[in-house]
Order: structure tokens, then C-alpha cells, then sequence
């Protein structure tokens, strides 16, 4: 009855597939996929000797990777072999799976020491777009997960997210039935699968296991019981035979039977799986009864085992354990005769995968989209929006909420070197607004299906050569609001007498007689406007200035001035946000379609107005320096305020320290040019402007990294001048970001110079550290103390980013911390220059580049004594 009570509980959560049944005893390897990674295509397939699958070759099922061998000897011949993967952070294995099918998913490797370095991989595995675990190669070799199918592409995919890179021996996928394991409430990942048995050596999996289960023998302290008689198992897990002829009941037949389980984190909720068939050979008057508790809740009352039968008990419910571990006790009933009895457990962790898949159809389009032109990007693996640190290069997507599928809604393919007709493919991404296959070699027509997409709004085809005439249906589009521009097709015409080859074409200005005399009229307006205007400066085209509000002062100079609507259209109405500070939040934009810009949008309840707007303004309009951020323009119209700067695609230094931005940590020497680019720009800023400026607002995300990772100082809103001359000062109001603001400015209200330079510090000091500057929980709250402190105890090896695992001049990184503790000096006087700062860190950089043949270990003083034009009261020297 308990059974059948479970099996209507089942059929509730939807578990049975009936049409999928057969897959119970499925054929010789029916539906197994066996890659061994890294195997040569010529040794392709091949049968294992031990089990008798066949495996093959994984090439034809990965973009990229390489191939190495690992240096010790296996049983089994696929960990032999291996994959790694050098270029790229996210590399995946697509697999064709059934749609809605449990799967077991094993994922073998064998690190072998491949590469010589004798340093385990540490890298994230994901199944789709979610995150598995993370693998740790100093500690397994196999990791192994039940998963339903949500399309028929499976994509398996390795992540790298510090300085090893991943690797991978075998991938093997195993088809289940779908009323055995319980994947409703999210995949199993497996913690252990044993079989209790005496005979400890080996593994029983295929072909005893038809799904190729992997069951350890497990030697337990208890009594050891064995039959040589077949078990049966009609239920739907399959239990081997050979498990099921083994199994074990207490020494102490009074005693419980107990076991223990422990999950990778304390937080994971578990499912557990206890196998059992009667064995022994009971005599008239024995009962064999027992409860089967789950961290002290009972899962089943009073269990029987049946005689030569399989059979699986479970709990429905997944649940948390107390105190990071799991109990399983078998407990014998009162009116029991025999003990518990038990042949084999399988614990899993119930995973929470956060990510709904992009939209299916979606994904086939970019797949289609990718053969067709032969598209190798590196980071077109694995799924195209999620997540979204990972998103694909060149597209965009909208996100209503994690369990909803994405869907992509802008493509830019635009100078990618395709060639041919544009595909039908595009037609299928029904959610897409804005296309642009601008500067490739497209010939054929202009398709009329690009005019049927009605979520389309923006098609760039510039710079290619197609040729006309276009579909009467853009006609009707263009009136609903369709933006197509096709200049510089020579052999384009819009209608079908093709008699204006070379002219220039945008949707919205068709050439017709009464357009062009709308044209000329208008031209003639604007020419006349123009000479009753006054001449303006460094203007971009199509910017018009507005007038003034009159409550405001105006900015002194002649700027390059935006609309609102401009800055609406350039941000695509503030579709993408990149961040978000005091002034309001930043958007990405796009300058004549090719310049991506980063604006900045004054909120109406920012704490800062528009004193610092204007400040921020002048200030950039007349600086000019490689490691300062570049102001584009700005927007000032009634209420709307907004910055257009020059765009970091690499995000800001906080970002890297912290590791928010995934990816391998920033080395030693990428550090230090980046340290150095910030203390030129602020050199130039104190000694190269007229008159100079103090930032006031110095701090790790205000430098911001562009493509090539070069420092640009930004947020310049809090920047004063400070006085040349007699003057030593300024006395102003108390401005700046806690943790970096300067203690002797706090309490003097007085600013100059130095108080950047002690900022600045703070900086140099979480690049050496990756450590916050403020952390409530460690010995010293502020970071400046803490490093002293450190320092006075002699440890220096806790005060060094340990991600860095030594990889640098230890000389160049003393002299950084000697450098950083005289800028965080308490007196100001006794703080360097900028200028002296920038020097002294330039020679940290050519010490870190011209390292010497032994690495020296951090944990004794330099063989070389380093000497700076500075010294520091705050705590003793660095040296």
C-alpha cells in the first residue's frame, strides 16, 4: 500500500512519461552518447575493453579546445585522452538530446598533470546557462548529475573564473526513465551512490547497470549478507543484480543501522534513494520491520523488504539537514524479529537552476545565423542571454524575470565579413528590433521579409552590395514607423527603373518629385535660419543647442551640445544600464551607430545638481589627457541633465578586484599599469592644468577600464581648484566617498593636493590586497590600519591578494606597499607629490618586469633593498 500511495503521489508531480516507457531496458547503448574528450579523430570510435561501450571522439561536438594527454594510467581508456581550454571563458559541449527526458549527465576528468605546472584546475561546470558546481580537480575526478531536457539541445559547458583553465577527459550522457528519479523540483546532483558488499574492488556499472549507474562498493562496519540467487527489479530505477545480491544489517541486531550524508553546502536540501530486496532466507516466525528516518523525519513506517524483489523508498520532498550533514537511520520496529537490512543508498543535492532557457526558437535562428556565414566567435557558445555576465558578443536581449525566456531583440553583425544573400534565418528572431548587417559584402535584394517582421524597427544594410529594387511592402512599414538605411549600395535602386544608382538611401526620404522639392525647401529654410544665427563652435551635425534657463549659469564655453530626444535616440530610450551613482544612472549609447558612448542621467532625486554637473563639464572641456575619461557632450533642457562620455567596455577597477565581472583575477603587472595610468592622470590634473584641480572623489570605481584595459579616471562632478602661489589651501565644504576620504581635510575643511594623493593610497592598497576598505569583521576596521597592522605583526603574507598565487617581483610589490602607506600618511605634509608617486610606482613597474631568475619567497625581506624620496610615521616601513 505504501508503494502505491508513493506511486499516486508521483503521478501528481506529473513524473510518469508514458509514451517514453520503453526506455526501461533500453538497447545495447540505446540513446548513450560516449566523447571521450580529446580523443584523435583517426582513433575514432573505439569499444572500451572494460565496459564494451563505444566512445567517440568529441571534435565534431565543441568549437574550440585543445587536446593534451594526462601523464598517468587508467582502467579506462577515455581518461586517457583530454580536452583544455586556453581561449575564452565559456566553452560548451552541444549536445541532441530528447526533448523532456531524464538524463543522467556524468562529466570525467583526469587531470594526469597534462601540462606540467602540477596545479589542479578549479573551474564552474554549467548545464545550459545554469550553474552545476564547481569543480576542483584536486579532490575528484567524476561529477555526475540528473537532469530533464528542456529542448533538444543540451549544452554542457566549462567556465573559467580564475588562473587555471578547465579541462575535461570524458562527457557521458545516460537516458532514464522518467518515473525513477525525482527531477521536478530541480536536477539531483549526485553526492554518493554505494552498494554495501564485503568484496570492496571495482565499480559495478555497464553492462550489469543498463544505465550505466556508477556504484561504489562500499565495505561498511557491519555484518555482510550475499546471495547467490537472482533479484528481480520490475520497479522503474533498474537495480542491478549485482547490487541487489548484497547488502548489510547491523552487528548488534537491537542497534539501528546508521548512515551519514554530506552535502556540498550547508544550505542544499537532498533527495535519498534506499534500495532494498530481502536476501536472507527467512524462517517461518521472522519479521524483518523497520522505519527509514531522514535526519530524524520518518520517509516510511514500518518497511518490509520484499523477498528476491527490488524496491526504492524516497522522500517526495526534498529537505535541508541539520548541522551541514545528514543522518539515515533504519530503525527496527518492536514487533520485528531481524534487523534492518539495506543494499545500496544513491544521496543527491536537489540544484536550483535559477535561469530559464533563452527562447528556443531564438536560439535555432542564431544557430542557423552561425552556419550559414561560417560565424567563429568565441563567445557564441552555450546560451545566447543568459547569463548575462556570459551574453553573446553583439547581441541584446530582454529579460522579464529569470524563469521567463529570454529573447534576443537586437542583433549587430555589422563588419563581420559576411557574404551572400541575407538569410531567411533572421525572420525567425520574431522578437528583434533593430538590425544592423552594415559593411559586409550582402548581394541580392533587400528581402521582403525583413519588412514583415513587425517588431523590426531599425535596419541598418549600409556599405554592402545589394541591388534593387526594394519591396513595395517597406513602403507601408515606413509608415508605421520602420528606419531603414541603405546608403552606399551602389547598384541599390528604390524602384524599378534603377536610374539612381549611386544616390544614398534612408527609408523615411524615398526619392519621389515632391520629397525632393520638401528637400530643397527645406534646405533653403535652414540656410536662412543659419545666417541669422551666431556661429557656433565644435558642434556635432544634427546637434542643436537650446536656450539657456535663465535660473541657471551658463556653461562658459562652447560645448557639444545634445537634445533630450537625441540622447533618447541614442540610448535606444535607456534600453541598457551600466551602472548607477550619486548623479543618477549611466546608459550605453551609440554615436552615429559605430561610437559607443556611456551617458549619464541626472535623477530627479540625486544628491548631487546641477552645481556638480556644470563643474563636471567645464572641467572636462578644457582637460586632455590619455588616462582621463573623454567627455563627448552633454545634454542640458529644462529638467534633463544628462554626460555623454567615451565608453569603458571593461567596467571599472572595483569591479575586477572584487571579482563581480567574473573571469580570472588581474595580474600583478596589469595592476601596476593601471595604478600608474591613474597616477598620471591625476599628475596631470594637479600639475598640468591651469589652474590645477584636485579630484576629491578618487577611488577604484572611478577608474574605469577600456578595451584595451588602459586607466581613464572618472567622475569629475566634486572636482575644486586649489590655489597656486602663496596659498596652501583651500578651505571648502567636506565632499568625497567614505573609507578614501582624507582624515586631515574631514576635520580642517581644508583641501588641496594631498588630499587626492591620500586617496589615491586607499586605491594602491586594495590593488595590492583585493581587500574592502572598509570591513567591520577584521582585526582593523579601516584597510589603511589594518595593512599597518599587519605589518607590525610581520605577516606579510595574509596582506597580498592570494589570488595573485605569487605571480610577481616581490621588490616591486614591497615598493608598492611602501608607496601606498607614505600616501595614507595622517599629516599631509608628509605625503609625496603625485608626481614623485608616479615615478616611484613606474619603477615598480619595470621591477615586475624585469624579474630576476629565482622567484623569492614573500614571507622573508627582499635580498635588494628598495629606497623611496618618502618616508611614513603611519606605521613602520614596508621593507
Amino acid at each position: 500500500m505504501e508503494s502505491y500511495r508513493k506511486l499516486l503521489l508521483a503521478l501528481s508531480f506529473g513524473v510518469f512519461a508514458i509514451i517514453h516507457l520503453v526506455q526501461a531496458q533500453p538497447d545495447q547503448q540505446g540513446g548513450f552518447i560516449s566523447l571521450d574528450c580529446g580523443l584523435p579523430l583517426d582513433e575514432s570510435p573505439y569499444t572500451d575493453p572494460v565496459t564494451g561501450l563505444t566512445y567517440s571522439s568529441d571534435i565534431n561536438f565543441i568549437q574550440n579546445g585543445k587536446r593534451g594527454e594526462a601523464d598517468a594510467t587508467y582502467i579506462y581508456k577515455q581518461y586517457r585522452d583530454l580536452r583544455y581550454f586556453p581561449d575564452g571563458i565559456r566553452n560548451c559541449y552541444n549536445l541532441t538530446v530528447n526533448k523532456g527526458i531524464n538524463y543522467l549527465i556524468r562529466a570525467g576528468f583526469s587531470y594526469g598533470n597534462y601540462d606540467g605546472l602540477n596545479v589542479y584546475p578549479v573551474f564552474d561546470l554549467h548545464v545550459g546557462p545554469n550553474k552545476w558546481i564547481t569543480v576542483d580537480l584536486e579532490f575528484e575526478n567524476d561529477r555526475e548529475v540528473i537532469y530533464m531536457s528542456k529542448s533538444n539541445l543540451l549544452q554542457i559547458c566549462l567556465i573559467k573564473t580564475g588562473e587555471t583553465i578547465p579541462m575535461i577527459s570524458t562527457l557521458e550522457l545516460r537516458p532514464l526513465r522518467n518515473d525513477s528519479y525525482m527531477t521536478q523540483l530541480g536536477p539531483l546532483n549526485l553526492i554518493y551512490r554505494r552498494t554495501y558488499t564485503s568484496d570492496s574492488f571495482g565499480l559495478i556499472r555497464y553492462p550489469n547497470d543498463v544505465f550505466d549507474r556508477k556504484w561504489d562498493r562500499f565495505n561498511w562496519v557491519e555484518t555482510n549478507v550475499n546471495t547467490t540467487l537472482n533479484v528481480t527489479s520490475s520497479n522503474p530505477f533498474a537495480v542491478p543484480d549485482a547490487v541487489s545480491r548484497s547488502g548489510i544489517s547491523p552487528r548488534n541486531a537491537s542497534n539501528p543501522l546508521y548512515f551519514y550524508l554530506y552535502p556540498d553546502a550547508d544550505s542544499d536540501k537532498v533527495n535519498v534513494y534506499f534500495h532494498f530486496a530481502e536476501i536472507q532466507t527467512l524462517k517461518a516466525n521472522d519479521t524483518r520491520e523497520f522505519d527509514i528516518l531522514l535526519d530524524e523525519n520518518i520517509i516510511q513506517k514500518a518497511y518490509s523488504p520484499k523477498v528476491l524483489q527490488s524496491e526504492t523508498v524516497y522522500n517526495i520532498s526534498p529537505q535541508k539537514c541539520k548541522f551541514g550533514s545528514c543522518d539515515l537511520d533504519l530503525v527496527r520496529t518492536e514487533r520485528s524479529t531481524l534487523p534492518p537490512f539495506i543494499n545500496a543508498i544513491e544521496g543527491f543535492s536537489v540544484l536550483e537552476f535559477l535561469y530559464a532557457e533563452t527562447n528556443p526558437n531564438d536560439v535555432a535562428a542564431m544557430k542557423n545565423i552561425q552556419e550559414t556565414y561560417g560565424l567563429n566567435i568565441i563567445s557564441w557558445q552555450g546560451d545566447p542571454c543568459v547569463p548575462e555576465l556570459l551574453k553573446w558578443e553583439d547581441i541584446k536581449c530582454s529579460y522579464t524575470n529569470k524563469s521567463t525566456p529570454p529573447r534576443i531583440i537586437s542583433l549587430d553583425l555589422s563588419s563581420r565579413g559576411l557574404k551572400g544573400v541575407i538569410t531567411p534565418a533572421f525572420q525567425n528572431l520574431t522578437e528583434l528590433r533593430k538590425l544592423d548587417l552594415s559593411n559586409n559584402s550582402f548581394t541580392g535584394g533587400v528581402p521582403e521579409f525583413l519588412a514583415s517582421m513587425k517588431s523590426l524597427s531599425i535596419i541598418n544594410l549600409n556599405w554592402n552590395n545589394l541591388t534593387g529594387p526594394l519591396p513595395k511592402a517597406f513602403n507601408d512599414r515606413e509608415k508605421n514607423g520602420l528606419k531603414l538605411t541603405i546608403q552606399g549600395n551602389p547598384k541599390f535602386c528604390v524602384d524599378a527603373s534603377c536610374k539612381n544608382n549611386n544616390q544614398k538611401y534612408v527609408l523615411a526620404v524615398v526619392a519621389s518629385a515632391a520629397s525632393v522639392l520638401i528637400i530643397v525647401v527645406v534646405l533653403i529654410l535652414l540656410f536662412v535660419f543659419k545666417k541669422r544665427r551666431p556661429r557656433q563652435v565644435d558642434s556635432l551635425p544634427t546637434v542643436q543647442h537650446d536656450r539657456e534657463l535663465p535660473s541657471r549659469p551658463s556653461i562658459f564655453t562652447q560645448t557639444k551640445r545634445f537634445t533630450y530626444s537625441e540622447v533618447v535616440a541614442l540610448t535606444d530610450n535607456f534600453e541598457r544600464v551600466l551602472g548607477e551613482g550619486g548623479f543618477g544612472v549611466v546608459y550605453h549609447g551609440s554615436l552615429n551607430g559605430t561610437q559607443p558612448i556611456a551617458v549619464k542621467l541626472l535623477s530627479q532625486s540625486s544628491v548631487q545638481g546641477y552645481k556638480e554637473f556644470k563643474a563636471e563639464v567645464e572641467l572636462l572641456l578644457r582637460v586632455h589627457h590619455v588616462n582621463l575619461v573623454s567627455l563627448v557632450g552633454y545634454c542640458d533642457e529644462d529638467s534633463h541633465l544628462a554626460l555623454l562620455y567615451e565608453y569603458a567596455p571593461n567596467g571599472d577597477l572595483k569591479q575586477h578586484l572584487s571579482g563581480e565581472r567574473g573571469g580570472s583575477p588581474l595580474k600583478w603587472s596589469s595592476r601596476l599599469k593601471i595604478v600608474v595610468e591613474t597616477a598620471q592622470g591625476l599628475e596631470y590634473l594637479h600639475t598640468g592644468c591651469q589652474p590645477p584641480m584636485v579630484h576629491r572623489d578618487v577611488k577604484t570605481t572611478n577608474i574605469l577600464l577600456d578595451e584595451h584595459f588602459q586607466a581613464k579616471l572618472a567622475d569629475f562632478g566634486l572636482s575644486r581648484s586649489f590655489p597656486i602661489g602663496g596659498e596652501t589651501h583651500v578651505s571648502t565644504v567636506v565632499a568625497g566617498t567614505p573609507g578614501y576620504l582624507d582624515p586631515e581635510y574631514y576635520q580642517t575643511n581644508r583641501l588641496n593636493e594631498k588630499s587626492d594623493v591620500y586617496s589615491f593610497g586607499i586605491v594602491l592598497l586594495e590593488i595590492i590586497t583585493s581587500r574592502p576598505v572598509i570591513q567591520q569583521t577584521r582585526e582593523r576596521t579601516h584597510i589603511a590600519a589594518w595593512v599597518g597592522y599587519m605589518l607590525t605583526k610581520g605577516d606579510i603574507e595574509s596582506i597580498v591578494d592570494p589570488r595573485l598565487n605569487r605571480d610577481y617581483e616581490p621588490t616591486s610589490v614591497w615598493k608598492a606597499l611602501e608607496i601606498a602607506m607614505s600616501c595614507v600618511n595622517p599629516s599631509s605634509e608628509k605625503r609625496p607629490t603625485m608626481s614623485q608617486v608616479t615615478n616611484e610606482l613606474k619603477q615598480c613597474l619595470t621591477l615586475d618586469n624585469s624579474r630576476r631568475g629565482g622567484r623569492q619567497d614573500m614571507g622573508s625581506r627582499s635580498s635588494v633593498e628598495v629606497s623611496t624620496s618618502f618616508t611614513t610615521e603611519v606605521t613602520p616601513s614596508a621593507r
